[in-house]
């Protein structure tokens, strides 16, 4: 429903609109999620950030989102992200047992687990990859992997997390 109605704000125009060869930047409220449209704070220990070289940052509810986001901005024009993600800084993740803001890409990801994030079937991120091997043996999950096998994967991975 969110997102109809900002695909009708961006044809429709209106006071503030963009002028003609501008792209119109349209933003939810910063508490949902631009993906999945869950309230963010609601899931504090799944959150995660992009923050752009500009200095915006928009958050996630979970691991999942953002890398959806990551993988396919062309499906969200109304943030004005480069299709080559040249404008993003850094990804922030939390890691799930303590809480600490990580980058992304430092992070370590436990695929498959019992534990299910605000949409499902996630990727639980860690700090360290002792920590996500200790997750695992509470919470089982069928492989750690680090950001750089999380990227080989591609939105192929990320797509099967989000199937039924």
């Amino acid at each position: 429903m969110i997102r109809i109605l900002l695909l009708v704000i961006l044809l429709v125009g209106g006071a503030g609109a963009a002028q003609p060869g501008h792209t119109a930047v349209v933003k939810l409220p910063n508490d949902l999620d631009p993906v999945y449209h869950l309230k963010i704070d609601k899931f504090p220990k799944f959150e995660a950030d992009i923050v752009f070289k500009d200095g915006r940052t928009l958050r996630f509810c979970c691991v999942k989102s953002m890398m959806n986001y990551f993988y396919r901005p062309m499906y969200f024009p109304e943030f004005g992200t480069k299709p080559d993600g040249s404008d993003i800084a850094k990804m922030v993740v939390r890691d799930y047992i303590d809480g600490t803001k990580i980058d992304a890409t430092k992070a370590w990801y436990v695929f498959g687990s019992r534990l299910t994030g605000p949409h499902g079937d996630d990727l639980i991120p860690f700090a360290s990859k002792a920590k996500a091997e200790l997750f695992m043996k509470r919470y089982g999950g069928s492989r750690v992997m680090s950001y750089k096998e999380v990227r080989q994967k591609g939105f192929g991975l990320i797509d099967f997390l989000d199937s039924p």
